[in-house]
């Protein structure tokens, strides 16, 4: 019986080991650098003070949103919620480090509404997403000539918050993790229907699963992705997939916007 135990779970081990991020579809963005956002009919390709609207089936380009003449110029990730596009913002690289949530009409591309951070000591906001009636955002640091304020990035963060928005929790990343993003941070996060945590550094085209501790103050790395479709960046989850994990990324060297399959 212990031998059978062992034998499975070490079958289980190399399933988990084997699984994969395979792409299924592509489509050409000129303007894909830095995020994308997806809703049942739709993605949202996010760059630092732009987004462009395109029809999932074909890529073809129906709406955008040009942010220079308000000043937004840092737009990070996005999600689609109740009818709204939320997306992370911040002032990198101006210190001190301040942040915002910026909200969009995603029917008409217009900004209708801002939730402000402020200077946050937890560093600079990169994604957020609404999860367990909770809203969920991902604080940078950085090492090297991007570090700030005397921090290196292992003070990356995970910050959960109530409804209204009073903080409720705070994670550090694994060092597995932080040694992952090389002198860069956490780029993207986004959770999934299995209840785990998908992560992207800054330019690997890896995810990394996380979960959260059942103690203690670090979150936990259950397994790294391969994840050829992407390179680090903000990324979404398509939840009109149904039980299919659907990943949308930004392959930023060839200015596509990819849609990955996870699979074991």
């Amino acid at each position: 019986m212990v031998r059978l135990l062992l034998v499975s779970l070490l079958c289980f081990s190399g399933q988990l080991r084997a699984q994969t991020a395979r792409i299924i579809r592509e489509f050409d963005v000129p303007l894909a650098h830095q995020a994308v956002a997806v809703d049942s009919r739709f993605f949202y390709v996010i760059n630092s003070s732009s987004i462009t609207r395109h029809d999932k089936q074909d890529g073809k380009l129906t709406g955008t949103f040009d942010g220079k003449a308000m000043g937004i110029v840092h737009l990070n990730s996005g999600i689609l919620l109740k009818g709204k596009l939320y997306c992370a913002n911040s002032n990198f690289p101006q210190s001190p480090m301040s942040s915002s949530i910026e909200i969009f009409d995603p029917k008409t591309m217009r900004h209708i509404g801002t939730r402000s951070l402020g200077i946050d000591p937890h560093g600079s906001l990169t994604w957020v997403d609404f999860h367990n009636n909770s809203w969920w955002c991902g604080f940078a640091h950085y090492s090297g000539k991007n570090a700030q304020e005397g921090k290196d990035n292992r003070y990356t963060t995970l910050v959960r918050y109530d409804k209204n928005w009073q903080k409720q929790e705070a994670w550090a990343f694994p060092d597995t993790v932080i040694r992952a993003f090389g002198t860069y941070s956490n780029s993207g996060g986004v959770w999934t229907s299995a209840n785990e945590l998908l992560c992207t550094g800054h330019d690997a085209p890896e995810l990394y699963v996380m979960a959260l501790p059942e103690n203690g103050y670090t979150l936990r790395h259950v397994r790294t992705i391969p994840a050829p479709g992407l390179q680090g960046q903000g990324i979404a989850v398509d939840k009109s997939s149904g039980q299919r994990i659907r990943v949308y990324g930004i392959l930023r060297a060839r200015k596509k916007v990819t849609v990955s399959e996870i699979t074991p």
